[in-house]
């Protein structure tokens, strides 16, 4: 059983390198938030680094795992992880410059540099989208036995793009401030720099489009967790913890496009009003409904 195991464990070594090395930058830039007093769109300057940083840990580490999950060594998926790894460093190589240099590194027009800094971001983001279409698809025609994994896996990679799609209409001609050469914003109804929620940032006085983009992003982990925990409950059941999973993937997949929605309304995500909070509502009572006809399945059969 263990030479089986060592033997088909295969880690993604670009996606472990990429990890470790965005570690080491999130620890360099949570040194940063202390020694360095600069405030840059209303926030630390190195907050964005630490938090890009630690974001890219664990995407790179948790694709590097379902990588090896995969019964069947795949290329193309290797071949699309190296190529986020590739894209990776040079987004998070511009964010860190345009720290150190006190300039904005998203939708910032403001310069021939700053421009084509940002320009260059925006096709690697293009880049990193591919890529992880790629690897979704690969999994999702790979044949994978343990099917609470496989279904954790699929909803994780697939939530993550949809947190991916989210994120543009940050890039949208509405969130353009041409008279200050900004060409895109996180903030719906007021000015990014605002007033936000301690660390994250998050606007408290408007909607604001990094919350949907972070929820669907962080699906990725959220599923597999999830996965875990049902694994360890006292009675497990296969067929209905897979069950489980759709359920759960189908809620997530909810919660982030009700927190986008009431981004773009221009609504604080701590203010929410009578439409959100019944679409809330609905949400919680349709996952509700779910969960009960999955655990129910399991006691039918």
């Amino acid at each position: 059983m263990t030479t089986v195991v060592l033997r088909t464990v295969r880690w993604h070594r670009p996606l472990l390198v990429l990890t470790a090395a965005m570690a080491g930058l999130a620890l360099v830039a949570a040194a940063g938030l202390v020694i360095d007093d600069r405030v840059l769109v209303g926030a630390p300057i190195w907050a964005k680094p630490f938090k890009f940083a630690v974001s890219f840990a664990a995407y790179a580490l948790t694709l590097a795992w379902m990588l090896t999950v995969l019964p069947r060594r795949s290329r193309l998926g290797e071949w699309a992880g190296t190529v986020i790894v590739a894209v990776s460093f040079v987004e998070i190589a511009i964010i860190t410059a345009q720290t150190v240099r006190g300039h904005r590194s998203h939708f910032n027009d403001t310069n021939a540099l700053d421009s084509r800094l940002w320009a260059i971001m925006g096709a690697s983001i293009m880049a990193l989208f591919v890529a992880h279409l790629v690897i979704a698809v690969v999994v999702l025609r790979q044949r994978i036995t343990d099917r609470v994994a496989a279904y954790a896996i699929r909803a994780g990679l697939l939530l993550s793009l949809l947190g991916l799609v989210v994120a543009w209409p940050m890039v949208m001609p509405g969130q353009a401030t041409p008279a200050e050469a900004i060409s895109g914003a996180h903030a719906v109804g007021v000015p990014d720099g605002g007033p936000g929620l301690p660390l994250l940032g998050w606007s408290t006085t408007g909607g604001d489009l990094r919350i949907g983009h972070f929820v669907g992003m962080h699906g990725l982990q959220a599923m597999p967790l999830l996965a875990l925990l049902l694994a360890r409950r006292t009675r497990p059941d296969a067929a209905a913890n897979a069950r489980l999973i759709v359920v759960a993937g189908f809620a997530y997949a909810g919660l982030t496009l009700l927190v986008t929605g009431q981004a773009l309304r221009g609504q604080p995500l701590l203010s929410p009003d009578l439409l959100t909070l019944a679409a809330l509502a609905v949400l919680v009572a349709a996952t509700v409904l779910g969960v009960r006809v999955a655990l129910r399945a399991q006691r039918l059969g």
